[in-house]
């Protein structure tokens, strides 16, 4: 995440009662702070504070207003980089976590600062990532993967997180709900979304020992050192215990190889010259975890509905008026969604033609 200079006062942080909170519970930093806001942290209020005697750490809040349920869970955050801080996967230090709403209107936690870079667009890759390290990245990116989905989540303290049985059939129901839901408002159904739903529920994979799923794996979630070694992985609020197969397929997918179509938003950190394939990120981790990846084409299919499926509401969103659509690129959305069904039809057809 990039610094910009902050406002007078933090959005959605009443920092002398934060400091305060700081002052009584969190012994590893000084207060008064200096606030920066940190760009790239999606919605959630993410700023970095410097302490009296120089020390950086991170603040982060869900965003002003009403929240779904389920959406920005700072306390499920904070249960991961607090659990996996033991482990070899690299997390922020957990540092503090309020979760009294009347301190600054919402939890918040404190983590330690780490000096890395996320990686957004091929722009983000050119500035910080030379083509001698992105090897280097690649190995460690799927690496430390592999790493998460070698912990027993009993073990750390994590059994609790979620379900641990039938991740693909609850993840199958929750998103063909949202697709059914949102077909009015997006002026838009394809017959291909229903025959997939059918497909993944009657061929999902039996699944085994459920294990931690970060849910968004990807090198916007990261934070990359000068060394090209992920130094943090971070944004944990969607984590769950699932299939770690589905979580490894989620990861390929995001990992763009040139000639790929492009995206709403420009090209993709990846690519770029000097990285692997993904057939080659899948090879290091079936090696590095003995996982047997026969059916991984259905995992990557699966991805690719769900990415339709999550695309469709938000587009159905905008065109019911309930998000401004300012800067939007809605033809790009709707593309998106039909290029997702088609990339999860041809994973479906080789999987078909496997058998």
């Amino acid at each position: 995440m990039s610094a910009s200079p902050a406002a007078a006062q933090p959005v959605g942080y009443d920092t002398a009662a934060v400091e305060s909170w700081i002052d009584q519970q969190v012994p590893a930093l000084r207060t008064p702070l200096t606030w920066t806001r940190l760009e790239g942290g999606h919605s959630n209020l993410t700023y970095q504070v410097q302490d009296a005697a120089g020390r950086l750490a991170v603040i982060r809040r869900p965003p002003m207003g009403e929240l779904l349920p389920k959406a920005h869970d700072m306390a499920r955050e904070w249960a991961l980089i607090s659990a996996l801080g033991a482990t070899k996967v690299p997390v922020p230090h957990a540092l503090g976590f309020c979760a009294d709403p009347s301190v600054t209107g919402a939890a918040f936690y404190l983590m330690g600062h780490v000096d890395g870079h996320p990686l957004y667009t091929a722009c983000d890759t050119r500035r910080w990532l030379p083509e001698p390290l992105r090897q280097t990245l690649a190995d460690s990116f799927i690496d430390v993967l592999a790493e998460l989905h070698s912990i027993d989540p009993d073990a750390v303290g994590l059994g609790e997180l979620g379900k641990k049985d039938d991740y693909i059939g609850r993840q199958l129901k929750t998103w063909y709900r949202s697709w059914n839901a949102s077909i009015a408002g997006a002026r838009l159904d394809d017959p291909r979304a229903h025959a997939l739903q059918q497909y993944f529920l009657a061929h999902t994979p039996e699944q085994g020992p459920a294990r931690i799923v970060h849910g968004d794996y990807g090198l916007h979630n990261t934070l990359i050192g000068a060394n090209g070694h992920i130094a943090a992985v971070v944004d944990w609020e969607i984590s769950t215990l699932g299939d770690p197969l589905a979580d490894l397929a989620y990861a390929l997918n995001q990992w763009a190889e040139p000639g790929d179509p492009p995206t709403a938003r420009g090209d993709r950190p990846t690519a770029l010259p000097g990285f692997p394939s993904r057939r080659a990120l899948a090879d290091r981790y079936a090696l590095r975890t003995g996982r047997d990846l026969s059916k991984l084409d259905f995992y990557i299919g699966f991805n690719r509905w769900k990415s339709a499926a999550i695309v469709h509401g938000v587009y159905a969103r905008y065109l019911e008026g309930k998000k401004s659509t300012v800067g939007v690129d809605l033809e790009g959305l709707k593309s998106s969604i039909l290029q997702s069904l088609a990339q999860a039809q041809a994973a479906v057809e080789r999987l078909q033609r496997q058998a």
